[in-house]
């Protein structure tokens, strides 16, 4: 269970998207982590995942980690990108465990359409993707209750091609974040 005070003074925020407070209402009230959406769950994060890419404050601020992406240790992130917009517009970008970062949102409420997939995502140097294996899938046990939050709250279904909203994402904001991430980590 995450209060949500708490959830606000760790990522020294006296705010937070409504979007991201109403998922972790829903997380702690009608579902639970990892239970509406494969590999997914809000999370109170101490930042020492990004602190292992850079320890420099001016990375650390612009960057509020707020979920795991997979079960394999990969994080979502807002990214600041001192466009001076509202958290809940600024873009998500995912941290992979084996060393891929990527923008895979334009926002909080795209990231949680994406969640509507039911699917791990996958963090690789070159890409981040869902993929949903037909033969073994397994759908989450309250998938159905996040998909009808999801309508009756945000008139959002279910998302069939999720890679499409990265595509879209990474063409309005990739250039912009490697350029900004570039000066803490080279990627060359």
């Amino acid at each position: 269970m995450i209060n949500i005070t708490d959830f606000k003074e760790n990522l020294g925020l006296s705010e937070i998207p409504v979007e991201l407070e109403k998922l972790i209402y829903f997380q702690n009230n009608i579902s639970s982590f990892e239970n509406y959406s494969q590999g997914f769950g809000v999370l109170i994060d101490d930042k020492s995942g990004l602190q292992s890419w850079s320890g420099d404050e001016n990375f650390l601020n612009r960057l509020i980690p707020f979920a795991q992406a997979n079960g394999s240790g990969s994080f979502y992130t807002i990214w600041n990108d001192a466009s001076n917009q509202p958290l809940n517009q600024m873009p998500i970008v995912v941290f992979g465990d084996e060393g891929g970062v990527h923008v895979v949102a334009e926002n909080i409420l795209q990231l949680l359409h994406l969640l509507t997939y039911d699917a791990e995502i996958w963090v690789d140097f070159d890409q981040a993707y869902f993929y949903k294996d037909k033969n073994s899938y397994e759908e989450r046990e309250d998938l159905n209750q996040y998909l009808k939050w999801m309508k009756g709250d945000y008139r959002l279904n279910q998302i069939e091609e999720p890679d499409e909203l990265i595509k879209t994402a990474q063409e309005k904001h990739k250039e912009n974040f490697e350029k900004w991430f570039g000066q803490y980590f080279n990627e060359d």
